[in-house]
């Protein structure tokens, strides 16, 4: 309970004593300020002199003393009551300062988020999430374009600073290694997500820097495809050295199947009964079905069948494959199929088994829309990639709209002819 209040030799300042508490010799006091302005009366209190005066206070004035600390307070909530601004009280000014400090850590957070790195918005949150939400294929591939190519040369600098002018360095150091453009475009492709996220998350605002940035056309598509005997020396070369890998091999190419579907492939993906494959994780994201031809149904109703969930091809150690095993392309060396074939587009490996189907169907005729259909592209324009080879079923075309007029004409002579 409080004590009797006693006055000081100040104006507006008093204090009571506490019936217990010591400071030093004497009694904690309690001061308290009071002042009237227009017959209106302020009683504030401030504080314990055990207390002492607030830090930040103290730093500034060492030498001012607990009633002096009092009397100032005085001084400017009666000149602040006058005018109309400031804190008019002890309570209202912790109250502004508490705004205040609040508004002053949230722009130091502010500027300490507008000021991460690339390097540190990568590793810390854009990398994370992509492991999430993405494909592993997806987040290691845009890992290795960061850490390679990105990072050398913008992963100090603050992501709001990055600009257009370090994405052209970035594609620069990439062509002056010796790289494709295709790999500065994926490098690209990495830098404008990576952006995009941090202005989803109000990090940076406008356009993306790599927007502007022109990279030298190309063209990586795959050109070379199997004839059907080297098709058939492969799989030979394949079957006697390795089942599963030969198994791989025939089902990519009599259906266009991928390596990672073929990877992800399940027993209960396969209907042998129907002749279906039905794909789940397809590159495109959307599922689509391939269909056996009667080696691959043959292939299929020899092997042992596992449980719906169960992998269909697997390691010789139990485990999913996650890349093809260099023993296909030992056996491609050995078969010279890429002696002194230095472009990529010309040399063969597991792709070139998809592409080698994809041919195959063009020159015989199949239109390029089924051709998409069974490739599982997402876009026409990648199957267009194959109608240079159609060129004989156009020409036969051509031959049999040729013939048509002909014959029409001829009917026609034979009316005038009857007519005479």
């Amino acid at each position: 309970m409080a004590g009797k209040w006693k006055k000081t030799n100040h104006t507006g300042l008093r204090y009571y004593e506490h019936n217990t508490r010591k400071h030093g010799k004497k009694q904690d006091r309690y001061y308290a300020i009071r002042f009237r302005l227009d017959k209106e009366l302020y009683e504030y209190g401030i504080g314990w002199l055990s207390e002492g005066i607030p830090e930040a206070i103290r730093k500034e004035e060492p030498n001012l003393g607990f009633e002096d600390y009092c009397l100032k307070l005085l001084r400017q909530y009666k000149a602040n009551v006058k005018i109309g601004t400031g804190p008019k009280s002890p309570k209202e000014k912790r109250t502004i300062e508490k705004a205040k400090r609040e508004q002053e850590e949230k722009e130091r957070k502010q500027a300490e988020k507008e000021n991460i790195t690339l390097n540190d918005y990568f590793y810390k949150t854009y990398y994370p999430d992509a492991k999430i939400n993405k494909k592993e294929s997806s987040y290691a591939h845009e890992e290795t374009h960061f850490r390679l190519w990105i990072d050398p040369v913008a992963g100090g600098k603050p992501i709001k600073d990055l600009s257009e002018f370090d994405a052209r360095r970035i594609v620069k150091s990439i062509l002056d290694a010796g790289k494709k453009p295709r790999t500065a475009q994926y490098v690209m492709a990495t830098l404008r997500q990576v952006w995009n996220k941090a202005r989803r998350g109000k990090l940076v605002s406008g356009d993306s820097p790599t927007r502007n940035v022109k990279i030298p056309k190309f063209d990586n598509r795959r050109q070379r495809f199997l004839n059907h005997n080297e098709a058939d020396l492969l799989l030979d070369a394949l079957k006697a050295k390795d089942e599963t890998l030969y198994r791989m091999a025939l089902l990519s190419l009599h259906t266009g199947m991928r390596a990672s579907e073929i990877f992800n492939l399940t027993w209960g993906c396969i209907d042998t009964e129907r002749g279906i494959i039905t794909i789940l994780d397809a590159k495109s994201g959307r599922g689509r079905a391939a269909f056996m031809t009667k080696q691959i149904k043959a292939m299929f109703d020899e092997m042992t069948r596992g449980n719906n969930d169960a992998i269909v091809f697997l390691r010789r150690d139990g485990k999913p494959f996650k890349e093809i095993p260099t023993l296909f392309r030992d056996v491609v060396s050995d078969l010279k199929f890429n002696e002194n074939v230095s472009d990529a587009r010309q040399r063969v490996c597991f792709h070139t088994l998809r592409h080698t189907l994809a041919s195959w169907h063009a020159e015989t005729g199949t239109d390029l829309y089924v051709i998409k259909e069974l490739l599982g592209h997402g876009s026409i324009t990648l199957t267009e990639r194959y109608s240079h080879l159609t060129n004989g079923a156009l020409q036969a075309a051509t031959r049999g709209f040729e013939k048509a007029i002909k014959t029409a004409k001829k009917r026609s002579r034979q009316v005038v002819n009857i007519r005479k």
